[in-house]
């Protein structure tokens, strides 16, 4: 678990991704918290079924960088979004990261400081370097989290812009 001022972000098991998916807050239960409001984008759900439950169920393979980290606001005891990496670091020691913030929880913060959370645990990691992540072109509070996390604009293609941020 990583703890900032406002929030804890806890990496989720196997069978508590199986509960995130439900969406019947079984997820809150276990985790004794109080209920959110919250639904699941197809494309997210395309990612759990087939990439992020498969990688987190291998035993040969780290599942803290495939599973979902749900962002949990202590005030509150509730769940206000999720982030993620996208794998292992690659070859050049880069890690990618994703993440959003529930609809009800959006324009407070939660996003840049679980950002910058999760920004900490992995300068403590040996095998990262560098934090990769990219936005929509159209998504400026994506762009935001990561110019408030000095993440540097490195590219673009049609549709997204390319950030990276050098940690080591």
């Amino acid at each position: 678990m990583i703890d900032t001022e406002r929030l804890i972000l806890k990496p989720l098991t196997y069978s508590q991704l199986i509960k995130y998916m439900r969406t019947d807050h079984s997820l809150e239960q276990e985790l004794h918290l109080n209920e959110t409001s919250r639904s699941i984008s197809p494309a997210l759900r395309e990612a759990l079924e087939q990439s992020i439950l498969l990688n987190v169920a291998n035993p040969n393979k780290n599942h803290l960088f495939f599973t979902l980290w749900t962002v949990i606001w202590k005030e509150k005891n509730k769940m206000v979004g999720d982030l993620c990496f996208m794998g292992e670091p690659n070859a050049k020691g880069e890690v990618e990261i994703g993440y959003g913030t529930y609809e009800a929880f959006r324009n407070k913060g939660f996003m840049t400081e679980a950002v910058s959370g999760l920004i900490r645990w992995a300068q403590g990691q040996p095998r990262i370097v560098a934090i990769i992540a990219s936005a929509e072109k159209d998504n400026i509070a994506s762009a935001a989290v990561l110019e408030k996390n000095k993440f540097m604009k490195v590219g673009e293609t049609e549709t997204l812009f390319n950030w990276r941020l050098k940690i080591k």
